[in-house]
């Protein structure tokens, strides 16, 4: 089944949270010359336009980045975070969103590794094209990134930032992301996992973080943000978490730093709100 496409969803709520943890990260491993692989296994179109006729549909960038765009008051990880999305807006209107990829690239130094994998034909068309130009540096790989990532464990750097984030849209999937995040840990224990998940009414989804922590990883953070109660029918997202195996000592200062923030500023109703839990050693 490949009817997802993040096209629909470009620069939403989970977009601002999941890609402002992700450049922390890697601004994290930037603190060493040494240098890192970026392993994506749904990686998605690469960049999406705000004015598409998929992104127009749903429009839900306009209750995520769009809220973030002409505020002089951001967090400095959100401020870092802006920045790197207006390197795809140079004359300063919001037009083009980038997905997970693209952000990884612009920390990217010469030395650093993408590779990056998606099953959807077009999506992988589209992702392809967009790294084009950086053969050297991106590998794109049509294949289901859930199995094809142990291929890569661990990588030759024995430094990665390895993004989990299927669309969750069929019940396997999380299953699918316990199993592969268990055997990543077996091949490379060191690396550091971060696992994207929505808030939804489903058991599997509400299960899913106590699950993740229970896979026995020394350091682990789990950090969520919801932005509206839980829809009565059941149906629909109303939040999103990251779960980060063997996330920076620094992380959870650099999120409460900016979570009430985020909740200020995205939140719909009182029922918005944020959670943060880690153990780091």
């Amino acid at each position: 089944m490949l009817s997802y496409r993040h096209a629909f969803h470009a620069g939403n709520h989970a977009d601002v949270l999941k890609h402002a943890v992700l450049l922390e990260l890697l601004s994290y491993f930037n603190r060493k010359d040494k240098p890192w692989h970026y392993i994506d296994t749904h990686a998605g179109g690469g960049c999406y336009a705000l004015d598409s006729e998929q992104a127009g549909k749903t429009a839900e960038y306009v209750d995520g980045i769009a809220r973030l765009w002409g505020r002089d008051d951001l967090p400095e990880p959100l401020a870092a975070y802006r920045a790197a999305v207006a390197q795809f807006n140079p004359h300063g209107r919001l037009l083009f969103y980038p997905g997970s990829p693209a952000l990884a690239m612009t920390a990217a130094r010469a030395q650093d590794r993408l590779r990056l994998f998606e099953l959807h034909p077009a999506d992988f068309e589209s992702l392809d094209r967009t790294f084009a130009s950086e053969t050297e540096r991106v590998q794109c790989r049509k294949a289901d990134g859930f199995a094809a990532l142990k291929s890569l464990l661990p990588p030759p750097s024995r430094r990665a930032v390895v993004l989990i984030d299927p669309p969750y849209e069929l019940k396997e999937d999380y299953r699918r992301v316990l199993d592969c995040l268990k055997d990543a840990l077996r091949r490379f224990p060191t690396g550091t996992y971060a696992v994207w998940y929505p808030l939804l009414a489903r058991p599997e989804a509400r299960a899913l973080p106590a699950r993740l922590a229970e896979l026995g990883a020394d350091s682990w953070l789990d950090v969520r943000l919801a932005v509206r109660q839980p829809p009565r029918d059941g149906f629909g997202m109303f939040g999103s978490g990251m779960f980060i195996v063997n996330p920076p000592w620094v992380l959870p200062e650099r999120l409460e730093a900016m979570m009430p923030w985020l909740v200020k500023t995205l939140g719909v109703d009182e029922a918005a709100g944020f959670d943060l839990e880690h153990h780091i050693e």
